[in-house]
Formats: structure tokens, C-alpha cells, sequence
């Protein structure tokens, strides 16, 4: 008999995570809800130098959480964060023209640490 005390089954409804950037704000794609268990609270972390953008999940009590994951009546997988601010922060670190262009960058998640992680560099535009 094999042992299989360190496999994990495979969620094939998982898919790929990734964040769509536009000018109207960032959307995180059900993978990225679901690889993460679902978190009501998170905070956005930015590494301007390296072009990186992290969602870490926390709790309520961090100073800096920020609403997250929220069931929605119509059953949509979707997250949207439409800060002007944080829109105007990735246009700048990246020197793109949101009016003109839209993104979508992977993510990867980094389970012992609670969070996913997005290339800004890996971008790719989307039509």
C-alpha cells in the first residue's frame, strides 16, 4: 500500500489565480479566494522596487486589514478593490496608462505564509 499521509487531493475548481488590473480597480479571481480558504480580511502589501504586490490573510484586529472575501447573493467568486489611490500607485510603479491598456498577472500562493503573491512584471495585457 502506498502512503499518501503528504498528498493533498487536487481541486480541479480551483484554476489559476490572478488579478485583473483596469483603470475601475484591481478584481482577484475566484482561485485566488479559493486557494486562500476564503478570507473576510487581508492586507495588501506593495513592493514597489521588485514590482510585487502580496495579499496576506489577517484578522480583524490588524491595524491595517482591509475587507476582503464577502459572500455575495448571486454566488460570484470575485474580488474588487477600486481605490483610486492603490490604481494610481500601480500605474506609477509601472508606467502604464490604465486608460488605454488593462492587466492580468498570476498569482502564486505561499501557503505557510497565508499569502499570494503577483508579479507586476509578469503582466500580460488583456483585450
Amino acid at each position: 500500500m502506498i502512503d499518501l499521509t503528504n498528498f493533498k487531493v487536487f481541486d480541479f475548481n480551483e484554476g489559476v489565480p490572478y488579478v485583473s488590473i483596469t483603470n475601475n480597480g484591481l478584481t482577484f479571481n475566484k482561485s485566488v479566494i479559493m486557494k486562500m480558504d476564503y478570507p473576510e480580511r487581508v492586507r495588501l502589501l506593495i513592493n514597489e522596487t521588485e514590482k510585487l504586490i502580496a495579499v496576506q490573510r489577517c484578522d480583524e484586529e490588524d491595524a491595517k486589514a482591509a475587507p476582503f472575501y464577502k459572500e455575495k447573493a448571486n454566488g460570484v467568486l470575485s474580488v474588487r478593490m477600486n481605490s483610486r489611490d492603490l490604481i494610481n500607485t500601480i500605474e506609477r510603479i509601472c508606467s502604464w496608462d490604465l486608460k488605454k491598456l488593462s492587466y492580468r498577472v498570476n498569482g502564486v500562493y505561499i501557503p505557510e505564509a497565508s499569502i499570494m503573491l503577483f508579479n507586476l512584471d509578469e503582466a500580460v495585457t488583456m483585450a
